[in-house]
């Protein structure tokens, strides 16, 4: 990996811990999903990075893939997964921590033993790692915690836990969230050595059946396909998109800011219209939201990591 790119990875994580940061101080209960989004969009331009992705701001049983669009009036409450992607000349810092919005501290154990996994994984990236360490590292854990906890038999809180088995860590590329390569959070056989490569440790934990599906469509979007739309307007955006995301997931709020300066303002009705169209013609893919099978609560945490040159990095631990 060229010092450049070493020298972006890190950068980006070094903004992605501001945000998260600022995050934690900024959300309160019953707060506004979009004023949180804002904020955050916001903040990553101010200190000089780019959006990898939407920031994902998913409640309770959604474990991923929802983004707040411009009037939307879902309040944050409950548990909250805040997943922040930050990019550097293309390069990418992947973080998300969870945050319990409960007066009675609901989901507390379950955010301190996801964070005990990450810990746990974090421990096990090292020189040499193979991508089975991190599954074996997490399970592990996982294992302790749920063993200690049944023998606590004055414990209020929770009561078995696991891990979402589908959903996983993952390499990272240069404008590309997902390069190809999967880090789960389980026992598995993968000897494939993560060296001379980015990637990010995810583990979702939940009291639930540990499996998703998926739900109505989150906000967040994607060029599948190049394509044709007649509608004047609807060419503009299509324009704006393939030069501006061409691979990146991007949302409905940023494509509504940029058009104030673009053509003179897309409205929210206008946009939705036009995302819509380009979805059901097959040129946008809209990812579904991902929902916890049996509807329990969802917590998630994640970290990136750099790991070449005979050393190790962590761009995005606190």
């Amino acid at each position: 990996m060229e010092k450049s790119e070493i020298e972006s990875y890190v950068k980006a994580g070094e903004i992605a811990k501001e945000i998260k940061k600022f995050a934690r101080g900024l959300i309160e209960p019953g707060m506004k999903l979009i004023d949180i989004a804002e904020a955050v969009d916001a903040k990553i331009l101010k200190l000089g990075g780019k959006f990898a992705f939407p920031v994902n701001l998913s409640l309770n049983e959604i474990a991923a893939h929802y983004t707040p669009a411009s009037g939307d009036e879902t309040v944050a409450e409950g548990i909250l997964k805040v997943d922040i992607g930050v990019a550097v000349d293309g390069f990418i810092a992947d973080t998300a921590f969870s945050i319990d919005l409960t007066e009675d501290g609901e989901f507390g154990e379950m955010i301190r033993l996801n964070e005990e996994l990450l810990k746990r994984a974090s421990e096990s990236v090292r020189v040499g790692i193979e991508v089975r360490d991190v599954g074996e590292a997490v399970q592990d854990a996982l294992e302790k915690w749920n063993e200690e906890n049944a023998q606590n038999k004055d414990s209020e809180e929770g009561g078995k836990f696991v891990v979402i088995k589908s959903l996983s860590g993952h390499a990272l590329g240069r404008d590309e969230i997902h390069a190809g390569l999967t880090i789960s959070n389980y026992r598995n056989e993968n000897r494939t050595v993560l060296d001379d490569v980015a990637f990010a440790v995810e583990p979702f934990v939940t009291t639930g059946v540990g499996d998703i599906y998926e739900g109505e469509p989150g906000g967040i979007y994607i060029l599948k396909r190049n394509g044709q739309v007649r509608d004047r307007d609807a060419r503009k955006v299509l324009e704006f998109i393939r030069e501006n995301y061409k691979t990146k997931p991007f949302c409905a709020r940023w494509l509504k800011k940029a058009g104030e300066s673009v053509s003179g303002g897309w409205s929210v009705t206008k946009l939705r219209f036009i995302l819509g169209m380009m979805v059901r013609q097959g040129i946008l893919y809209e990812y579904p939201m991902l929902i916890e099978k049996s509807k329990a609560p969802v917590s998630q945490v994640e970290n990136t990591f750099v790991v070449t040159n005979g050393e190790v990095r962590c761009t995005t631990g606190e």
